[in-house]
C-alpha cells in the first residue's frame, strides 16, 4: 500500500510513462489521420477550409500534422516541435470546427490537446530517438 500512495518518481518511471504517452497518442491520432491523406490521394475531398484556406490546403495541413508529426512522435524524433502543429490542429478542430457543438463531440479534440501540451513540456523521454541523438 506504501507504494500506491509514493508520490516520489524515478527517472525511468517517467520516461516509460512519456513512451507510453507518446506511442499512445501517436497511433490513435494515425488513425484518424491514415483516411485523411488516402481522402487527399484519391481527390475526393469531403473537408472544410478553414480561415479562408480552400478545402484541399486545409486538408493537406491537417494531413501534414496528423500522420508526419505523429509518425515523429511516435518515434520520439523532434518531439517537442512535431507536437506543435498537432496542438494548432487540436485548437482549429475545438474552438473553429466543432466551436458551436456539445461538449461531447469538442472532447476527444481536448483530450488529444491535453496531451499533446503535457510533450510540449516533458519532451519525449529517454527512450526516444532525440535522446539518442543528444548523447
Amino acid at each position: 500500500m506504501k507504494n500506491i500512495t509514493n508520490i516520489d518518481y524515478s527517472k525511468d518511471s517517467v520516461s516509460i510513462s512519456l513512451l507510453i504517452l507518446r506511442v499512445g497518442v501517436a497511433v490513435m491520432m494515425l488513425v484518424h489521420g491514415i483516411p485523411k491523406l488516402q481522402m487527399l490521394f484519391s481527390g475526393d475531398i469531403q473537408f472544410p477550409g478553414v480561415m479562408g484556406m480552400s478545402p484541399t490546403f486545409s486538408l493537406t495541413l491537417a494531413v501534414l500534422a496528423e500522420v508526419l508529426c505523429s509518425v515523429l512522435i511516435l518515434i520520439g524524433l523532434f518531439t517537442k516541435v512535431a507536437v506543435i502543429p498537432l496542438i494548432i490542429t487540436m485548437l482549429t478542430a475545438v474552438f473553429l470546427i466543432h466551436g458551436g457543438d456539445p461538449f461531447a463531440t469538442q472532447e476527444l479534440g481536448i483530450l488529444y490537446l491535453l496531451v499533446y501540451s503535457a510533450l510540449l513540456m516533458l519532451g519525449s523521454g529517454k527512450f526516444s530517438i532525440d535522446a539518442i541523438l543528444r548523447t
